[in-house]
């Protein structure tokens, strides 16, 4: 069991898409000389550790996680001598460094499957997982991504699978020298100095070994609380089999011979107890697991005090919940609010403030906007597959399918291409405004980026924060949550109304105001909090509020 200092329970992550963050050399698509030079404004902001999608050699049919060489650097974005200069730089700064690591697939055109695929008999045939078909997939296994995970190889007939897309195939687990493999690329970036690994859909590692029909459902359509029931289908038999939940403890122990104390955060889906048995019963499986039901709030307190309920019901000490409101495959969250950063400030001030990890997807510091690329325009392999949906009828279901327009090129300043690039940027930069960019905002002090500065700075002030226990606190005010930090004898409220009404709230002891925004006043006996607005105090006693 490890002690509540673990640096990874403390810290904040803030994911970095490589394309689209900045160019050096004016081919219009992001590199790692370009992060370099924006180091300093990523250390300004307050960021604790840098989570990099893949950037990793790759055709590039889905930018960058279908992989053909772990161990190289993809010449889009540079060289090694570029990423061993970037993480020198990253922890000369006192940040941390997380690799997207895609142990799940390789592209089509990696070496392996090049060599897998040649004959039936090639040794590297059973790093992957082909199957006899008869002239018909194995079984009915559908993919992540809505339709057959088996692809027939006419050359040797037979049919190999995707739980992802056609080009991304599984590797096989349940040979020995896969995992021997694998591990040895962790290997190679761990002794690199890298901190840790997000893990791409982790819990498609490993896939039933007699390849049994999964059952039949009646749901189409994946749900924020039921990720495993979809397209009439439950994925009993190729997500989420008790064989990864034992793989995430055997990674666990891997890394864990690293002296730098490495950790690892998985991408995974289904219930909270499916999440929890990916952590381990005794928090000896992955150290962090993506929870996404923030990604899908409902704008009221009601929402976020039972959010906050269920993660301390469920996840509690030793266990860590996570906070993410976006990333390179949802939309962004300030769509969701209408463009409204007032609402945006109260999910960050309770996203940074909650028990847990807080996870950043860049540009939402700056309420960066969706594009309105259409499917049939769409770069993204899924939306190439879905031309023909109209943009409106995705966002109607609720189904995102072109990720193009969460992956805009960053908005840096006023000038061309908002500062991105001086060529043809591989994605529209998009329509923008100058407040709309980190040089503008950084020069107002009631903006976006401000708001998220500070609350980097009030985790890294506030030890209640970083490691401190969670109440809710009941204020008898629908629209207003409140909840507790407390920290040995240091307590801190928070104070969120999410309605359109003013509200009073009273105070029975001394407090000290260490943060408002919306116009919040702490007044001699009460509190005063504007509609959309927030408060963090120092309390001197637990309970604050008159009953």
């Amino acid at each position: 069991m490890e002690n509540k200092t673990e640096w990874w329970k403390q810290t904040s992550i803030y994911q970095i898409y490589p394309w689209s963050f900045q160019d050096s050399n004016g081919d219009g698509i992001g590199d790692l000389k370009g992060i370099l030079n924006r180091l300093d404004e990523i250390q300004e902001l307050g960021v604790e550790t840098i989570w990099f999608s893949p950037f990793y050699l790759s055709p590039g049919e889905d930018f960058g996680y279908d992989i053909a060489d772990y161990t190289k650097i993809d010449p889009r974005f540079g060289t090694m001598e570029d990423c061993d200069r970037l993480i020198k730089e990253i922890h000369k700064r006192k940040m941390k460094v997380v690799l997207d690591m895609v142990m799940n697939h390789t592209s089509d055109k990696h070496p392996w499957f090049l060599e897998s695929k040649s004959s039936p008999s090639n040794p590297k045939r059973k790093f992957y997982i082909w199957k006899k078909g008869s002239k018909k997939p194995p079984n009915n296994w559908i993919s992540m991504v809505g339709k057959s995970g088996w692809n027939y190889d006419r050359a040797t007939d037979e049919y190999y699978y995707s739980n992802f897309l056609s080009f991304q195939p599984d590797l096989n687990y349940r040979n020995p020298k896969v995992k021997q493999t694998m591990f040895g690329v962790l290997d190679f970036w761990l002794k690199k100095g890298v901190d840790g690994f997000r893990l791409d859909i982790f819990n498609s590692i490993y896939k039933d070994e007699s390849f049994r029909d999964n059952p039949l459902s009646l749901r189409f359509f994946p749900t924020p609380d039921n990720h495993d029931e979809a397209f009439f289908q439950k994925k009993q038999y190729n997500l989420n089999l008790p064989e990864s939940f034992s793989f995430a403890k055997d990674v666990r122990k891997h890394v864990s011979k690293y002296k730098h104390k490495p950790f690892l955060i998985g991408e995974v889906s289904g219930s909270d107890q499916v999440l929890k048995s990916f952590l381990g019963e005794n928090a000896d499986g992955l150290n962090l697991v993506f929870q996404f039901e923030l990604i899908h709030f409902q704008f009221n307190a009601k929402f976020f005090k039972n959010l906050l309920l269920k993660n301390e019901t469920i996840f509690p000490k030793p266990f860590t919940p996570t906070y993410v409101l976006g990333n390179h495959d949802q939309r962004r969250y300030i769509d969701r609010l209408g463009g409204d950063k007032r609402k945006a400030k109260l999910l960050v001030c309770f996203q940074f403030m909650a028990r847990g990890v807080p996870i950043i997807y860049y540009g939402e510091e700056i309420g960066r906007k969706e594009g309105r690329i259409s499917n049939f325009k769409g770069k993204d392999p899924i939306a190439k597959m879905n031309r023909f949906v109209p943009l409106f009828l995705s966002n109607l279901i609720g189904i995102y399918i072109n990720r193009d327009n969460c992956r805009l090129p960053m908005l840096w300043d006023d000038s061309k291409n908002a500062g991105f690039t001086n060529g043809t940027s591989w994605l529209p930069v998009g329509t923008f405004q100058k407040e709309d960019t980190v040089a503008q905002q950084k020069r107002d002090k009631d903006s976006l980026w401000n708001q998220y500065r500070s609350m980097f700075q009030i985790r890294k002030e506030w030890q209640a924060v970083r490691e401190g226990s969670l109440e809710v606190i009941e204020t008898n005010v629908m629209d207003v949550l409140c909840f507790e930090r407390k920290y040995k004898e240091t307590i801190l409220h928070v104070y969120l109304n999410f309605g359109n009404q003013l509200q009073k709230l009273p105070l029975t002891n001394k407090t000290n105001l260490i943060y408002a925004f919306g116009g919040s006043k702490l007044r001699e006996s009460f509190l005063e909090l504007p509609s959309l607005s927030g408060m963090i105090l120092r309390m001197t006693e637990s309970k604050s509020l008159r009953k």
